[in-house]
């Protein structure tokens, strides 16, 4: 999705026998923090750029640029004290951001999910600047990912009172595509029937997908989720289907290919088991969704991460046994395997989420730093090997 051609061109060449490989082999690194004791990575590009949100020493959380080792902090725009993070970024190391402002919601209002109940803005992060973008008429707006051609997509407010929303949410809100000129906000409108969603990934074509729903059924905090999975296309939503459940459906990033990865819930529950049951899917114009299941003996998983899926097909993402305890896993070949496995068995690191994997194979998420117990984000990146060596990310 977000590529630099010199680098897509040379991982295109030697990557063109993957979808038969063997599965890699990782070297993990530990993207530490901005000061405090937590980041997360949620996307990566084609130079290995990782974006995220990371702690600083007072424990605010703000959007961060990880690059050939340094972490930079992209700011904030609402000062000290304030919250954000960050997706992308794309092949100009350009973020889509959220960020806190220091004044409270009017209508109290957690829109960032910080549980601050301040207001939140989306922005977009260029050359060291973090500008804000445009809502639809309400207060708050995310930013959550971009492409290439500076597009950047996310969810804002309108000025529509809605009853049916979920407390403390009290406007409705639609899915956006900010740009690619300074200042353009443009809806996608929500299927027929639906009156609210949100946009969580975007290609170089300018396909979006996402999903909506209604103010009552489609919360963005604590949890993003809505009944239907939908892709837009020039403009129109077009609903992906599901895996037989009608109450999460959530298309969540799409390659250039306009395959389409996310999460959908089972036709019912398992008994003995409370909850939803979420799978992973990959949806394709030809085949429409596949159930991607979970790894051995889990629950759930989750193909969440707005860069979740390359452009090779390989697809990233968590799967969790029933009390909640995720594994990292790499889908690829028809099979997800934990990625857990595929580090050294030393490592400090317990990986837990993947969001985002580029067209190098490199895979961006949450870890687990065993020794702490804190929470970091973390790197892996394609050992040297027959499939491998010569890559700009292999490591020795």
């Amino acid at each position: 999705m977000k590529s630099i051609i010199v680098t897509s061109i040379a991982a295109s060449s030697l990557l063109a026998g993957l979808a038969v490989a063997a599965p890699p082999r990782y070297t993990v690194t530990d993207l530490g923090t901005l000061g405090g004791t937590f980041s997360i990575a949620f996307g990566i590009n084609n130079a290995g750029q990782v974006a995220g949100g990371a702690t600083l020493p007072d424990g605010t959380e703000h959007p961060f640029l990880w690059d050939d080792g340094h972490m930079i902090d992209a700011g904030s725009l609402g000062g000290p004290g304030t919250n954000g993070n960050a997706g992308g970024p794309n092949a100009r190391g350009e973020l889509a951001a959220l960020s806190e402002i220091s004044a409270p919601d009017p209508n109290g209002e957690d829109f960032c999910g910080f549980g601050t109940h301040r207001i939140c803005l989306a922005a977009i992060w260029q050359k060291g600047t973090l500008t804000p973008l445009p809502t639809l008429g309400g207060n708050n707006a995310q930013a959550l990912t971009l492409n290439n051609r500076g597009q950047v997509i996310g969810v804002a407010e309108n000025s529509t009172h809605d009853p049916s929303c979920v407390s403390p949410q009290v406007l409705d809100f639609e899915a956006v595509v900010w740009g690619p000129k300074p200042g353009e906000v443009r809806e996608l409108h929500p299927l027929s029937g639906d009156t609210v969603g949100f946009a969580l990934g975007i290609n170089d074509n300018g396909q979006v997908v996402g999903s909506t729903g209604s103010c009552a059924d489609t919360p963005l905090v604590p949890l993003v989720a809505g009944p239907h999975a939908v892709l837009w296309q020039n403009g129109t939503a077009t609903d992906l289907g599901g895996l037989g459940g009608t109450k999460i459906n959530v298309a969540a990033a799409i390659n250039n290919r306009g395959e389409v990865v996310g999460a959908a819930d089972l036709p019912s529950e398992i008994p003995g088991f409370p909850g939803v049951q979420i799978h992973s899917f990959l949806w394709t114009k030809d085949d429409g969704m596949r159930d991607l299941g979970t790894l051995d003996g889990d629950f759930s998983s989750l193909a969440a991460g707005t860069d979740g899926i390359n452009n090779h097909g390989q697809v990233v993402g968590s799967s969790c046994d029933s009390s909640g305890n995720c594994r990292a896993y790499l889908w690829q070949d028809n099979v997800m395997m934990d990625l857990n496995t595929l580090i050294p068995t030393d490592s400090p690191l317990q990986l837990l989420q993947a969001w985002g994997i580029n067209d190098a194979g490199e895979i961006a998420g949450l870890a687990l730093v065993k020794s702490t117990g804190e929470a970091h984000a973390f790197l892996a990146t394609p050992r040297c090997d027959g499939h491998h060596a010569g890559m700009k990310s292999c490591k020795e």
